[in-house]
């Protein structure tokens, strides 16, 4: 009889591990609430990214003009960007649900919980269903973090899942938050045409990037006249007739006509019954694992958000994976553990952000020995092409062996650019294994030889 696998959740963490176990032989059944493809597709990533790159476009268009083109100010389509995120998002969960059932998942449209530990509960629109299990995977996900000091109604005070498309175009948008979801919000917003705010509780947006990463950032967010409110802790909104006032402990007041709470999130990992299994959660409400994504309960497994690793898409995908091979018996063939410091990641502003492995502050602060080389993406003939000189490449590696051991890229396509470095020190390369690659010319990748040389 096939192994059972049971998934509570079909984001990437539960996609990926579906169809990977049901590859390898599980009878696999996937529980999802919403749409298939998570709150990535329906909320977070897919919307917004959309968004961003609408306004890339009416940035590329404005660019023309210093690239020899005589062109008109282009004007932004509410109704016709609604529609495309929309189109975008069906056509993803089309192409997932598609992928599912050719691998023979079966899937459940409702809320699950555990009734035990190998006892599902899902209530669906046509009734109570219950489902046994083998092992369990449990990747609910999460949801925006709401502070007790403000009511977020849809209208005027906004959470990041009221935004994806906007009903309207803000005026005058305060963003609540300086992180990741923070600054991609300020430049969604400031690109599309909304004066916008920003509260920045510390010194310095992004704190805990590279203060190089993020002053490169800061210096754009001004030159397009956004207001950094820093070292400002909110600690109220007030609904005013014509907009919002965010009250900081200082004393200091944003008043604008909308506010955007932007300031993490929290881990579904309530109503789920976990309780009734026997899974632990800790104080947070994230539920931990162990290296091989395995709760307290040996057959009952945690992936994505709610297990309290790095909130990325790839990372819980990745996650899935190696649960399916563990599920299936793959491990012990299969030596390659999840090493979260060496995950990549981006953030899709102007210019683009991305870093890979170890961070330049922290092998600092160990006073671990260090070799730090940077190339402005002014000395490449691409960037000089595409009028995109902005930013640059930085690479870390080890001054004994010439392993590189992680990178920061600023400027244009610098999510794409991150994923040479990311090879690297997923598999322990060294500069010189870059610098001998041969590489397009002309290519914004050159500089990662050129940073490497």
């Amino acid at each position: 009889m096939p192994l059972r696998f049971v998934i509570l959740g079909g984001g990437p963490a539960g996609n990926t591990a579906a169809t990977t176990a049901a590859r390898l032989g599980a009878e696999v059944t996937m529980i999802e609430r919403d749409i298939v493809g998570g709150a990535a597709h329906l909320w977070d990533c897919i919307p917004s990214k959309a968004m961003i790159a609408t306004a890339a476009a009416m940035g590329d268009v404005r660019a023309g003009a210093g690239m020899g083109l005589s062109v008109a100010p282009p004007q932004l389509d509410l109704e016709g960007l609604r529609n495309r995120i929309k189109s975008i998002e069906a056509k993803l969960e089309h192409n997932i649900v598609d992928l599912l059932r050719s691998q023979n998942v079966r899937i459940i449209h409702g809320t699950g919980r555990l009734k035990g530990p190998h006892e599902i509960v899902v209530e669906t629109p046509e009734g109570v269903r219950e489902v046994e299990a083998d092992a369990i995977l449990i990747a609910t996900g999460s949801r925006p973090r709401i502070p007790d000091w403000a009511t977020p109604d849809g209208e005027r005070v906004l959470t990041t899942r009221d935004a994806y498309p906007p009903r309207e175009l803000p005026e005058h948008l305060v963003v609540i938050g300086s992180g990741v979801t923070g600054v991609e919000f300020v430049h969604m917003f400031s690109s599309l045409g909304s004066k916008v705010t920003l509260i920045v509780s510390r010194q310095q947006v992004l704190p805990q990037k590279d203060p190089e990463v993020a002053a490169a950032l800061e210096s754009e967010l001004l030159r397009r006249g956004v207001e950094l409110l820093k070292g400002a802790r909110a600690e109220g909104i007030d609904v005013t007739d014509d907009g919002v006032a965010v009250r900081c402990s200082d004393g200091r007041v944003a008043r604008g006509t909308h506010a955007l709470l932007a300031i993490g999130s929290i881990p579904n990992s309530d109503g789920l019954g976990l309780d009734a299994a026997g899974v632990e959660v800790d104080e947070r409400g994230y539920i931990p694992i162990n290296h091989h994504c395995v709760t307290n309960v040996p057959h009952i497994y945690a992936a994505g958000d709610v297990s309290g690793k790095l909130p990325l898409s790839s990372v819980a995908s990745m996650q899935g994976r190696k649960i399916a091979e563990h599920v299936m018996g793959l491990h012990t063939r299969v030596h390659r553990h999840l090493d979260y410091d060496k995950a990549a990641s981006a953030i899709f502003t102007e210019p683009e952000i991305a870093d890979v492995g170890l961070a330049e502050a922290d092998a600092f602060a160990e006073g671990r020995k260090l070799r730090v080389t940077k190339v402005p993406f002014t000395a490449s003939a691409k960037a000089l092409i595409n009028n995109e000189t902005q930013g640059f490449v930085k690479i870390l590696s080890d001054p004994a062996t010439g392993v590189v051991l992680g990178g920061s890229i600023v400027g244009h396509q610098a999510a794409e650019l991150i994923s040479v470095l990311a090879v690297a020190v997923t598999n322990g390369l060294r500069v010189n294994d870059i610098v001998e690659s041969l590489l397009v010319h002309p290519s914004l990748a050159e500089a990662l030889a050129d940073a490497a040389e």
